[in-house]
Formats: C-alpha cells, sequence, structure tokens
C-alpha cells in the first residue's frame, strides 16, 4: 500500500481516496494526534488520488488567517540563512499583477528544503502559506503541507520547476500562469540585481554570477574568493595576496585568467559557506560591495576596486551555488567558453619581455606598477616586473654578513688580512704545559724554524679510544697561523681554534670557533655563553662531529652567514629600493657560507650581477633586463621613526626567451 501511496500522491493537500482498508484506531495515538488511525491493507484494498486542481488567489485579496496558494514575480529574497533557532530560514518577496507585495518567510530543518530562488525576477508559485499579520503588514509563512516550485524568469527560458518534492503538481494552467508573469515581469520593470564585472563601479551593492576559480583562507574571519564572469572590469582591481601553498585551485587557469578575476574578501556568517564551496562551480554572490581605494587619484595606477561581501543578511547578502545541470548554469558556461581571452589581454601579457629573474610562485598575482604598490598599505605583498639600475654594495663580498637569530645582530665577516692579524696577535703565546694530555684528548707539539721558535700544538680528541682517520677526527689547534688553519682544515673533519688561558685551554669568539672544511663558523660575541673546553668530552661517544652539538657544547650561539643587497627597482611608474635578504641564497642559487672561501662562486656572483645591472658607462636603458620579482612591504620602526621597508622574496635568477 505504501508503494502505490508513493505513486499517486503528489504532495501535502492531495485529497485521497482509500477504498477496502480496515480503519483502526493506532497504538501512538497517546502520543502524536497527527497518528490517531491506521489502516490494515487487504488484498482488494486500492489507493486514488485524483488530480488536483489549485486555485491561487490575488495579492490584493488575501486577507489574515487564510491558508491560500499564490503565483508571484521575486521582487527581493535572502538565501537560506540559519536563524536564531536550529532551524534555516528564507525570506521572499514577491509581487503579482496586482502590483500588491506579499513578504513570505520560510522555515525548515534542511537548508535544501526551501525554495530555490537564484535572482531577482524568478516566478515563484508557493502552495499552503498562511497569511498573518506582521508590523501592520501581511506575511505569509509556511505551514503544515507547504511546498514550492520555483522557475527562472527570463522570457524564452525553459519552463522547468526547481523543487526539492519527489512528486509535485504542474498543469498546462501552471505553465501559462508561468509564461503570463514573465511577460507582466517584463513589461513593468523589475529591478535587475545582478552586474557584471565589466558595469561594476564604486559604492555599488549588487549580484555577480561567476565561475569559482580559487579559494583561500585569509584569516579566521576573511575567506578569499577568486571568480571571474567573462568580462573585464573597467577599473583596475584589487588583488588579495595570500600565500601559495593557501590558494586552492588550477594555478595555470588561475594565471591566464589573472587580469579578469575578482578577488572577493567574504566575512563572518558567510565564511564556513565559502569554505565549503567547490572550485570550478558556478555561483551567485548577492550584495556584494565595491569600494575604490585611491591612494592618489594624479598617480597612475593608483586607484583600484575593491570588493567584498559584508557580514550579516541584510540586503540579501549570501551566497548560492547554482546545480551543475540548471539551465542557468549551463547558460552561463556556454558564455564563458565562447568568451575569446586573447582580447584582454594587455601586451606585455601576451608577449612577455624577455626577463632575467622570475617568481617561481605566485603566478596568479597581477603584475602591479611600482607606483601603485608605493601607495598600499603596509604590510602588503605583490609581484613587479622592473629594471635593477642599482645595487648596493658594489664590492660583493661586503654583501656577505654574519647574522645572529636571537639577538638580530649584524656584523661583517673578518677577511683574510684581518684574520691573519688576529691570528697573529692572540694565538702566538706558547702552549701551557699544564694543557698537555688528557683522558679525552693527546696532544703533540713542533716548533717553527725562523719564526721566534713559535710552537705549535694539536690536541687530537679521542673516540672511544680507537684510532681515527684524520677525516673523521676533531682536533683543537694552538699557535697556528691562518695559512697552517687552512691546510689543517683540508685534512681533518673538524677544527677549533685554542688558545692557554690560565693553564687552560678556551676558544676566542673573535675568529671562527669551529672550522669544517670550506664552512668557517663564528659566534655571536652577545649570545654565546662560553664553557670550558672539557664539555667537548661529552661528545666523543657520539657517531660523527656535529655542528651544533660542538657550538652547544661549547656554548657558543652560531652565526648565520646571509647575502644582504639593496636593489634600485625602476620601472615607467616610479622606484623604490629593497633588500634582498631572507631569499638571497634561492634568489642566486649560492650559499653565503661558502661564497667567502670560494672564489668560483665569487665569479659567479660578480656575472649575475653584470647581467642583471651592467656597469659599463655605455650601457643604456635596453641594456638592463626585466626582473619578475614578489615584494612584500613591512614596518619598521629602526630608532624612534616608522618607516615602509621592501624585500624581495620567492625569486630567482633564471633567463626566459
Amino acid at each position: 500500500m505504501t508503494e502505490e501511496c508513493e505513486k499517486v500522491i503528489r504532495q501535502g493537500g492531495d485529497t485521497v481516496a482509500v477504498c477496502d482498508s480496515d480503519l483502526t484506531r493506532s497504538p501512538s495515538t497517546s502520543k502524536s494526534v497527527r497518528r490517531a488511525c491506521q489502516t490494515a491493507e487487504d488484498k482488494e484494498s486500492e489507493v486514488y488520488a485524483p488530480a488536483p486542481k489549485y486555485s491561487y488567489t490575488p495579492f490584493e485579496q488575501l486577507k489574515e488567517g487564510m491558508v491560500a496558494n499564490v503565483f508571484g514575480v521575486v521582487k527581493f529574497f535572502k538565501p537560506p540563512y540559519r536563524s536564531k533557532g536550529t532551524d534555516f530560514c528564507s525570506v521572499v518577496t514577491v509581487v503579482d499583477q496586482t502590483d500588491v507585495k506579499l513578504r513570505c518567510v520560510f522555515f525548515s530543518g534542511n537548508a535544501d528544503l526551501l525554495p530555490k530562488v537564484y535572482q531577482v525576477g524568478d516566478i515563484g508559485r508557493f502552495h499552503r502559506i498562511k497569511i498573518q499579520s506582521f508590523n501592520g503588514e501581511l506575511q505569509g509563512i509556511s505551514t503544515c503541507g507547504f511546498s514550492a516550485l520555483v522557475f527562472d524568469g527570463a522570457l524564452g527560458a525553459p519552463v522547468t520547476p526547481r523543487t526539492t518534492s519527489k512528486v509535485y503538481s504542474f498543469t498546462d494552467d501552471d505553465r501559462k500562469r508561468v509564461d503570463i508573469l514573465r511577460e507582466w515581469a517584463a513589461n513593468h520593470n523589475i529591478p535587475e540585481s545582478r552586474v557584471k564585472l565589466s558595469a561594476a563601479r564604486p559604492l555599488q551593492y549588487f549580484d555577480l554570477i561567476c565561475h569559482l576559480v580559487g579559494k583561500a583562507e585569509v584569516d579566521k574571519t576573511s575567506y578569499l574568493l577568486k571568480v571571474w564572469d567573462g568580462t573585464k572590469c573597467s577599473s583596475a582591481m584589487w588583488k588579495v595576496c595570500v600565500e601559495g601553498e593557501a590558494l586552492e585551485g588550477d594555478r595555470a587557469l588561475i594565471k591566464k585568467l589573472c587580469s579578469l578575476t575578482a578577488d572577493i574578501l567574504v566575512y563572518d556568517n558567510h565564511v564556513e559557506t565559502a569554505k565549503l564551496l567547490k572550485v570550478g562551480s558556478i555561483i551567485v554572490i548577492h550584495s556584494i560591495h565595491t569600494k575604490l581605494h585611491a591612494a592618489n587619484e594624479n598617480e597612475t595606477g593608483a586607484s583600484y576596486l575593491e570588493f567584498y561581501l559584508h557580514g550579516g543578511t541584510v540586503y540579501g547578502r549570501g551566497i548560492t551555488v547554482l546545480p551543475e545541470n540548471s539551465y542557468e548554469a549551463q547558460e552561463f558556461k556556454k558564455f564563458l567558453d565562447s568568451v575569446d581571452l586573447s582580447e584582454y589581454q594587455s601586451p606585455e601579457e601576451a608577449e612577455p619581455p624577455e626577463v632575467a629573474a622570475a617568481v617561481t610562485s605566485h603566478q596568479e598575482w597581477e603584475i602591479i606598477p611600482l607606483a601603485r604598490f608605493i601607495k598600499s598599505k603596509a604590510p602588503n605583498k605583490c609581484r613587479i616586473r622592473a629594471r635593477l639600475r642599482r645595487f648596493q654594495p658594489q664590492n660583493l663580498c661586503q654583501s656577505v654578513k654574519l647574522h645572529c637569530p636571537k639577538c638580530k645582530s649584524l656584523r661583517d665577516v673578518p677577511n683574510e688580512k684581518e684574520l691573519s692579524i688576529l691570528f697573529q696577535e692572540r694565538f702566538s703565546s706558547c702552549p701551557s704545559p699544564a694543557a698537555q694530555n688528557t683522558p679525552w684528548y693527546q696532544s703533540a707539539t713542533w716548533s717553527t724554524d725562523n719564526q721566534m721558535d713559535r710552537v705549535t700544538a694539536i690536541y687530537f680528541v679521542k673516540r672511544n679510544d680507537l684510532h681515527q682517520n684524520p677525516k673523521d677526527t676533531l682536533v683543537l689547534v694552538e699557535g697556528a697561523t691562518l695559512q697552517e688553519m687552512y691546510n689543517l682544515s683540508g685534512h681533518f673533519c673538524c677544527v677549533i681554534p685554542v688558545k692557554s688561558d690560565h693553564e687552560q685551554l678556551g676558544i676566542d669568539l673573535s675568529v671562527p670557533f669551529l672550522i669544517r672544511g670550506k664552512q668557517w663558523l663564528y659566534g655571536c660575541p652577545n649570545c654565546s655563553k662560553v664553557k670550558s673546553l672539557d664539555a667537548l668530552s661529552s661528545l666523543t661517544s657520539d657517531v660523527s662531529w656535529d655542528a651544533i652539538a660542538i657550538a652547544n657544547a661549547l656554548g657558543a650561539e652560531p652565526l648565520r652567514y646571509v647575502l644582504i643587497m639593496n636593489f634600485t627597482m625602476e620601472d615607467d611608474t616610479g622606484s623604490l629600493d629593497a633588500y634582498l635578504w631572507n631569499h638571497a641564497e634561492y634568489f642566486f642559487k649560492i650559499s653565503a657560507s661558502e661564497v667567502m672561501m670560494d672564489s668560483k662562486l665569487q665569479d659567479d656572483l660578480y656575472k649575475i650581477m653584470e647581467t642583471l645591472c651592467p656597469t659599463t658607462k655605455d650601457s643604456t636603458s635596453s641594456d638592463f633586463p626585466w626582473l619578475e620579482c614578489c615584494i612584500q612591504s613591512y614596518n619598521s620602526t629602526d630608532g624612534a621613526e616608522e618607516r615602509v621597508l621592501y624585500e624581495i622574496f620567492d625569486t630567482e635568477v633564471t633567463r626566459r626567451i
């Protein structure tokens, strides 16, 4: 009997005839008045549901207390949103040929069961709504047996109902009513809420049907949606900078559509909806707010249009996902497929100039003129295309510095002349006899002829009293010259320069505290807390000599080698000075710690800089290649004055034709 009912009963309110069935009192009568009786199927039982014929009440004839069926054109709506209770709510204002408006409020525990209204102008058919008075006006609310059908209001669109019901009635008379309302709406100036990006202007609120090509979480209260609608905004559009790994979407497509996509920031209650959106969906964003950011109206490229979906539901704010098989989504996809993207590309985008440096990520970011970026509020990130006109320091070896991660101090790396003097002055004393053989190292000394009987000592740190290969041996060296340190570092795994202090060996942070091949490690004089060399005895059981373990045992805070340069970048709109620091090794593909000790790497660095910024006197502007760089601005409080500084990141030297 249940299967038969499902076949013939369309929706709540149908008249049903049940023949030849026993009717008995329901055992759950005391629990639910809805099930006072129940039927028992018999072999001869049959169920009939005559096709219903509904009457529709004009809005001017509606009265409080009525339960009515209505047809109307949507003049305003709010997409489903969670109410203060547990249900979802949708608000739809409709108007009919009597020019009377009716505000309807619908509730459901499932948002998908609410009327599927997508835009102003849709046609709504609502069965069994209860009319009540609210704030002096009539209002329709959903009640028992409520059902809804919604139709596209465009002339010529298929008359296909949108509904969540499995069965429903829809007659030729209903089809005629839809056509009549479409004609009436077309001639009665129902306001259009949707605007294309090409028509977007500052200080607007509008709905946008668009294709979602990317999304990313910005912070806990805002979310980024990258969308396009097949048209190009007449104003420069704001680009929200997010880290590459945070952006979800096809990177190639995002880059291809860079000049056409609008970055829309959604806030508060819309963030959870945005997170659930599927990239590639056709969506409608309701009540987008546009705002003009004009840093300087007289400066080229300084103004751009920002897009926001603010929190709350006033003015119908929200996001609707169009079903893939819906007429509107399919028509919109056809339009996008017909767009010739080459028409929207600038000459620079269509034929990018040769560049000597390029970004390896963030390809989807729009290239921003320098003047526009300078006027933007810090902190900010962008992608630029500019020429390198000057750099500092000119002596590239001076660009290598020693940086302490703890106290943030910077110091110059001692050059060979300075180191030679330091070793001669501070390590020339004779080794102390008391510092000779100990349980954890063995010593050997020798005198050097023609050098005032200079004595040099080497202390071989034992490794479990086993014979060691020189390449695996840690030695302490006292009284050696700089050249001898070079020679010894080529023979032994690790070399620690030491000197006698009150008959004990110690380190001096004016020179490297550890030498490992071409890596000369210095300690921060501010943050280091030098310990006795006896602490090294705790490492004699380790498998290998780890530099960090040695530093910890000695109480030395290692300094990090960094490359620091200042680039003066120029394009047609302006110039700025940007540091190359934290990402310098990535930029040059050269290790800062090895540059000072490797003449070939120094030559490579000079060749790169000569290519990026020719220094010959007869160089013209065309000799300076273009660099595509990512630049970030940040606020610095160096001293009492706050200022904005710039740094290059996520960029590497390359050459593209």
